[in-house]
């Protein structure tokens, strides 16, 4: 059995039957007593700077981090979703949809996706993943995709797990010098 919460009602349904109705401000997910999937605010931008910091290995600079998380947040086409355990942030998802001519509608891809290491093998990606799931369904999106490095093996097998087949190569040329 999961549970479903929007604005003030929660509605239980059985895992097989789901039926969401989401709206971009009141994204949120109950999955167990005491996780809850929901949208980003402003006042999460410190947490999920240090998530970002933390997948990416070093420090970002957090006036532009937080300049960007703004004006993504205030952009449709792009997606922040929050794990809360207990009111606690420990996990994000971002998510970012454009038109592409060769798919012939809208695509999303998962740019960032983080779970505090403490809360892993909870289950928690599983339902930030979900919850996109759900999203793109109801927002009509030809696919969910999502571009790893290679070397993340846990990563790429997280992926598989939910779904996600190895279909492209991607290749990055940095402008950065």
């Amino acid at each position: 059995m999961h549970i479903f919460k929007y604005e003030e009602r929660t509605i239980s349904v059985s895992s097989k039957k789901r039926h969401l109705h989401l709206t971009r401000n009141a994204v949120t997910t109950q999955s167990t007593p005491s996780l809850f999937i929901r949208s980003a605010r402003r006042s999460d931008a410190d947490v999920v700077y240090g998530f970002l910091c933390d997948l990416e290995g070093s420090l970002l600079d957090a006036g532009l981090f937080t300049d960007v998380f703004r004006h993504n947040l205030a952009n449709p086409m792009i997606h922040y979703l929050v794990a809360e355990w207990a009111g606690l942030v420990v996990g994000f998802v971002s998510c970012h949809v454009q038109y592409l001519l060769h798919h012939t509608g809208k695509v999303a891809e998962i740019q960032e996706l983080y779970v505090k290491p403490d809360y892993r093998n909870q289950r928690i990606g599983h339902q930030l993943i979900t919850t996109l799931d759900t999203l793109a369904i109801r927002e009509g999106f030809v696919n969910l995709e999502v571009t790893t490095n290679r070397k993340r093996h846990d990563t790429i097998r997280f992926y598989e797990q939910e779904h996600f087949s190895s279909t492209h190569l991607k290749l990055v040329k940095s402008l950065l010098t």
